[in-house]
């Protein structure tokens, strides 16, 4: 059962409200579900106003298990944020080729940077899933987000970190360099386990 704080906020939500926040574990930890827990607890407490959400999640079914998956696999979002919602590919489990990869992720990059591009001036939140989808080939560029995020109060993001999908490739080899610009960049990362358990380092 899930409790709630004198504020409002769900007591048990290992994510604060404040500052930057990247939730980082390998495919099906529980990243999409926690960052549904922190949008709802932000928006139950403090409204919807100046809510910016951006979904890049694709959803690819491999050998009957989910790649991805968007934040309303866990409800609805609320009503009132204003999200953004990328039709994205799986470029490495998508892709026959490696350089089929490579080019389904050049179009992720340039769907999203159109997105990017275009979101509102002020937001009070931001939330993000699948932060690193955008930035898995070269014309990506992860500052982008990063600038837009430190526009507001509060930021959480989820990215993708494990080595079951590859190491070497061009596409992995850009996703790590995106994730360890987000690290550097959040103010504290929580890592979650096969087991859906995290750990947070930072402030």
């Amino acid at each position: 059962m899930t409790g709630s704080g004198s504020d409002g906020v769900d007591a048990d939500l290992p994510v604060p409200l404040s500052g930057t926040t990247l939730i980082v574990g390998p495919s099906n930890a529980g990243k999409t579900r926690l960052t549904a827990r922190a949008l709802r607890a932000w928006v139950d407490s403090r409204g919807p106003e100046g809510v910016v959400v951006l979904d890049f999640a694709p959803e690819f079914e491999r050998d009957g298990r989910l790649l991805g998956g968007r934040l309303s696999r866990f409800g609805p979002l609320p009503d009132g944020v204003e999200a953004f919602v990328l039709d994205t590919h799986a470029p490495r489990a998508a892709g026959a080729t490696e350089a089929e990869s490579v080019r389904l992720a050049g179009e992720n990059a340039t769907r999203a940077r159109a997105v990017l591009e275009d979101l509102p001036e002020r937001p009070r939140a931001v939330f993000v899933n699948d932060a690193t989808i955008p930035f898995q080939h070269e014309r990506g560029d992860p500052g982008r987000l990063t600038a837009y995020c430190d526009r507001a109060e509060t930021a959480v993001l989820n990215a993708f970190e494990s080595d079951e999908l590859g190491v070497g490739d061009p596409v992995s080899r850009s996703e790590r360099a995106a994730l360890s610009t987000l690290r550097a960049w959040a103010d504290r990362v929580v890592r979650l386990g096969d087991d859906g358990k995290g750990t947070a380092t930072g402030g």
